[in-house]
């Protein structure tokens, strides 16, 4: 599983030309699930993600996680973070999980995650999504497990 996350002062998802999710300050998680990938990846990554401190405090150091801010999130299903570019100028995006596999493991994190405490919406699975994304720094963490 792997999460590109971004910390933002806002965030939306648009499909079909209406905004189906929108966050002030926070976390906009693009989630990618690969092969083998299940409920132990899952529950890492979203403790990592609800306790990950890159949020700044009163003196400006990263010392703060999302809960911290009372911040909230939107989770945005990305399979092309499974792209593999390294052959051709077409990349292959055989190591990402089938929608069947993806999608459940996509919900569970967005359940853990706000059984962590933080309020979380999601992109829709397998749209066509628009994503705003105000970024705040700019930072933007990878993490894989």
């Amino acid at each position: 599983m792997r999460l590109l996350i971004q910390r933002v002062s806002k965030a939306s998802v648009t499909v079909d030309q209406q905004i189906i999710s929108s966050i002030g300050k926070g976390l906009l998680v693009l989630l990618g699930v690969g092969h083998g990938d299940g409920e132990a990846q899952a529950a890492f990554l979203a403790e990592k993600t609800a306790n990950l401190r890159i949020f700044e405090d009163e003196q400006g150091k990263t010392n703060l996680s999302i809960l911290d801010v009372k911040g909230e999130a939107i989770v945005v299903s990305q399979f092309t973070l499974y792209a593999d570019a390294r052959k051709g100028r077409r990349p292959s995006f055989t190591d990402a999980a089938l929608p069947e596999i993806a999608e459940p493991l996509v919900n569970r994190f967005v359940e853990l995650l706000r059984g962590h405490g933080v309020p979380t919406q999601t992109g829709k699975f397998g749209a066509d999504m628009k994503v705003e994304i105000h970024n705040d720094g700019p930072v933007t963490i990878w993490l894989e497990k």
